[in-house]
């Protein structure tokens, strides 16, 4: 028996089907962050299941009350200086490694790319001899030259990808009215990969937001801790306050939601453009 392509009751019962995938999927991935922001504004006590009633702000109060702006700040000074240093060198590491056939490159790309293999865990012990035997324990740059190094590898195949998609005779023709290399990568082709630019940049803002075992290794002055080091202690050896956790937990996301948001048209056509050649 022959089955109708365009059956209105098939099609209808698809479109519902998947309308209800959508739905509990998104309610899978929400439902955590909806439970973190109302709990930071109840009063929690040690257990999670024992509240007490009403709406309060003392959450919020008393994590800024300790000085959690100060992680704040300090978590955007180190991940956007990092970011834009590391999209910066991928840049100019990308277009050379896109643009140029010389001899050693796959062995330059693929030296590039091997960082990608160690996980971070690994290298904490040698990463804090180094920095301490330099005198940049408890230092800011100490922190930013570390999230540069392991943002740049990613950050260079990704725009390798959408570079090869750019055809040269838009260098060629550059060239010929007499602009220089680094006029063709800041004028040319960075206004045209912007989108991926921008993909790359918001991997390695959250990337580096997030990270906590470098911060832990190297930072134990107050004054320069970043984000994941000033929640963790709100974690006692007997209690968790819940409340402050939550509090801040909220206080840390709403930084990449107001960066991002703006931009995340550019971040889908940057991942899917360099990711096809």
């Amino acid at each position: 028996m022959r089955v109708e392509k365009n059956n209105p009751i098939a099609n209808a019962i698809e479109n519902g089907g998947m309308l209800l995938a959508f739905i509990l999927f998104g309610v899978f991935l929400l439902a955590p962050a909806f439970y973190v922001f109302k709990g930071s504004f109840e009063n929690l006590s040690v257990s999670l299941v024992a509240t007490d009633s009403g709406w309060t702000l003392r959450n919020y109060i008393s994590i800024f009350e300790n000085g959690y702006f100060v992680y704040v700040i300090n978590s955007l000074v180190v991940c956007i200086t990092a970011t834009i240093l590391a999209c910066t060198i991928a840049l100019f590491a990308a277009y050379g490694l896109s643009r140029f056939r010389f001899r050693g490159r796959s062995l330059v790309f693929g030296s590039i790319m091997g960082g990608q293999f160690f996980p971070w865990i690994i290298l904490v012990n040698p990463i804090f001899i180094v920095f301490a035997r330099s005198g940049m324990v408890n230092s800011q740059v100490a922190l930013i030259l570390c999230y540069t190094a392991f943002i740049t590898p990613f950050t260079i195949y990704l725009l390798i990808g959408y570079l090869t998609t750019i055809p040269k005779s838009l260098d060629e023709a550059a060239i010929v009215d007499g602009a220089s290399r680094f006029t063709v990568v800041t004028q040319i082709i960075l206004p045209i990969i912007w989108p991926g630019m921008v993909a790359a940049a918001t991997f390695g803002f959250l990337q580096s937001w997030s990270e906590y075992l470098l911060v832990l290794a190297l930072i134990t002055d107050d004054s320069l801790k970043t984000i994941p080091l000033g929640l963790y202690q709100y974690f006692g050896d007997v209690q968790v306050d819940w409340g402050a956790v939550m509090a801040g937990s909220v206080v840390a996301t709403l930084p990449t939601l107001l960066l991002f948001l703006p931009l995340q048209r550019k971040l889908v056509s940057g991942l899917t453009q360099g990711a096809t050649k």
